[in-house]
């Protein structure tokens, strides 16, 4: 049996700021009413508020200006990317994609993953796990998490491949639209077991690309662990300098 978990109240009211942003109230280069007044609207404590303010931040929606406060930057850009590692880990097909599926099953949600949802920690979600390979080597290791709410109804808790697309499956059967991705770069030593999968010596890092997928609302509807590793990797991006 699955259960809907309310998201914390920090989640909830960044919920409630960025949709103010997308809808004009707060538009793109005004200050965002101070922690004081936020405190005062909402009724929630000071503590829950920086919360708040700080997971809009760190998404890219504000930024804190010396002498100015808190500014609202708007929707974060779509920034095209030569990997896309973010599109290509929502939109593989895992019955055409090149590897196997390796574990799929509730677990308790990392601590990281739990950030990403919205979820309190401890919470069961579910997770499916996924081993790339190019040529009989372990290139990539994709593991894709999933509230409760969003997989009840599915068969994404099936060992077998999809066919088709995460996002196109839950699209059509959930009546859901994916809008927008953030994309958390990191690196990190693996875990023992992620190190065995994707070949790796000893002391060899591992690139973590946090995918969080959301919808229009700034709902986290999946998130998905990427990891390459470092040594056989090579990032470039290019941008424009105002």
């Amino acid at each position: 049996m699955a259960y809907e978990v309310e998201p914390p109240k920090y989640v909830r009211l960044a919920q409630t700021i960025q949709r103010r942003i997308e809808d004009g109230t707060y538009p793109p280069g005004t200050r965002v009413p101070s922690e004081n007044q936020l405190v005062q609207a909402f009724g929630m404590s000071r503590p829950t508020v920086v919360r708040a303010l700080e997971l809009l931040k760190r998404d890219g929606w504000l930024e804190s200006r010396q002498g100015f406060g808190t500014i609202v930057r708007g929707r974060p850009e779509v920034v095209e990317r030569q990997d896309r590692r973010g599109r290509e880990a929502l939109e593989r097909d895992e019955s055409q994609a090149p590897g196997r599926l390796i574990e799929v099953g509730e677990v308790p949600v990392p601590a990281r993953i739990a950030s990403a949802l919205g979820l309190p920690r401890r919470v069961k979600v579910l997770v499916r796990r996924f081993l790339v390979e190019e040529g009989g080597e372990a290139v990539e290791l994709v593991s894709s998490y999933f509230p409760a709410g969003l997989v009840e109804g599915t068969e994404l808790d099936s060992r077998e491949v999809l066919r088709g697309s995460v996002r196109e499956y839950l699209e059509a059967r959930k009546k859901i639209r994916f809008d927008h991705v953030t994309e958390r770069v990191s690196a990190r030593l693996p875990e023992p077991e992620d190190a065995e999968l994707l070949g790796l010596p000893d002391g060899v890092p591992v690139l973590s690309v946090l995918v969080i997928a959301r919808d229009a609302s700034g709902q986290a509807l999946q998130v998905s662990d990427v990891l390459l590793p470092a040594d056989r990797q090579e990032l470039e991006d290019t941008y424009r300098l105002n």
